[in-house]
């Protein structure tokens, strides 16, 4: 068989990989036209990258869409095509092809900065469950000691007369009273260092579920992301089940650009404009799967208003995801996380990174409907901190 181009079909195809099946809708976009220009050369993979100097894998993960091409490749291509069919190269032609990689480079740098956000944020986690971990072994260590102390002395009281030499039972009495409250405060502290534990490995668990999320994410339209991540759980509960997810922040901007990243189908996202309007709306229906929240606010800010929903026994289980351009200082997300935040994220933020986690507590919150209509014991969303 021969093509239009006067070359065997195979001889044009060889080298030519699938397009790859986790591809976004941009990064496929351009990966096919990209493809439909080079059958126009009717040339095999190698041969053309040996012509341009570039190696056949990579030329391979362009054509197949899983890396996006510098610019500089696409216009190669065009006229290398303009060239091999005598036909001039269109400025509408030019003009398709980059707006097609605009879109593809622009979706992949987020994803990419999605990743690395979400890996950071593990590390960052995971170190400090290993830090409170440790921390948490050295005071069980100190508790046994002061307890088998403790009992010692126990153990040289109720001997009657007390050996020669001993100390008087005044003094063996106030070093007992002495371990007896190095011991409450061990186990203070103790209980103290166990909840950080809990909560850094929860992070760790939520963080690793939504990372899983942007990897399956790489192949969906934007609209479809929190969709798909969640539909395997919707489907099995009762029909009218729509999870909302509350937006708080004074600027109507800001409101806009988070409705455009996280609206999907079967979802619904209450918008307001300050901490007292979210704590209303809060007081009318309670049952939110995620609250994304403002820090700067004028009059009540978000430290106060997440402050008063976990003080309501009605709504403290509802995770908290603080949204601020306040800055990264370590002191701005510590107080967040002390006020019973899950997340705390700097704009201006990403938007794979910001659907992945609030998809993960979506999925979480039907989750717990899931169990709630079969009669099973609800687990608890976010446990607040501190």
């Amino acid at each position: 068989m021969v093509t239009d181009y006067g070359r065997p079909r195979g001889a044009r195809m060889a080298g030519l990989q699938p397009l790859d099946d986790g591809l976004n809708s941009e990064c496929r976009a351009l990966a096919e036209a990209l493809r439909q220009q080079f059958e126009a050369l009717g040339l095999s993979v190698r041969r053309y990258a040996t012509r341009r100097f570039l190696s056949p894998g990579t030329l391979s993960r362009y054509l197949a869409g899983s890396r996006v091409p510098q610019w500089s490749f696409v216009q190669t291509l065009l006229t290398d095509v303009a060239e091999e069919r005598c036909v001039a190269l269109t400025p509408e032609a030019m003009d398709v092809l980059r707006r097609l990689h605009s879109a593809a480079q622009r979706t992949s740098v987020s994803m990419s900065k999605a990743v690395a956000q979400l890996q950071l944020q593990l590390a960052d986690a995971d170190r400090e469950a290993r830090r409170s971990s440790a921390r948490k072994e050295i005071l069980d260590d100190a508790l046994v000691d002061r307890n088998e102390r403790i009992a010692d002395l126990e153990v040289r009281l109720s001997l009657q007369p007390l050996d020669p030499g001993d100390a008087d039972e005044e003094t063996i009495l106030a070093e007992r009273n002495r371990l007896a409250a190095e011991v409450t405060r061990l186990r203070a502290q103790l209980t103290e260092v166990q909840s950080r534990v809990e909560l850094a490995e929860e992070r760790c668990e939520l963080l690793e579920r939504q990372l899983a999320l942007v990897e399956v994410q790489r192949g969906l339209d934007p609209g479809e992301q929190l969709f798909t991540a969640v539909e395997s759980v919707r489907h099995l509960l009762p029909p009218g089940i729509r999870p909302k997810v509350l937006l708080v922040d004074d600027q109507p901007a800001n409101l806009l650009a988070l409705k455009s990243v996280l609206q999907v189908p079967d979802q619904e996202l209450v918008a307001v404009a300050s901490g007292k309007d979210a704590l209303k709306e809060l007081l009318q229906h309670e049952d939110f799967a995620v609250i994304i929240l403002d820090v700067q606010m004028p009059g009540m800010d978000g430290y106060e208003t997440a402050t008063h929903i976990k003080r309501r026994a009605k709504t403290r289980n509802i995770p908290i995801i603080f949204l601020t351009a306040i800055g990264a200082d370590a002191d701005y997300s510590m107080r967040g996380y002390s006020v019973g935040a899950v997340d705390f994220i700097v704009k201006p933020f990403d938007p794979w990174a910001l659907r992945a986690k609030v998809a993960v507590f979506v999925e979480l919150y039907l989750e717990r409907r899931l169990r709630g209509s079969q009669g099973q014991p609800l687990a608890i969303a976010a446990r607040p901190s501190g």
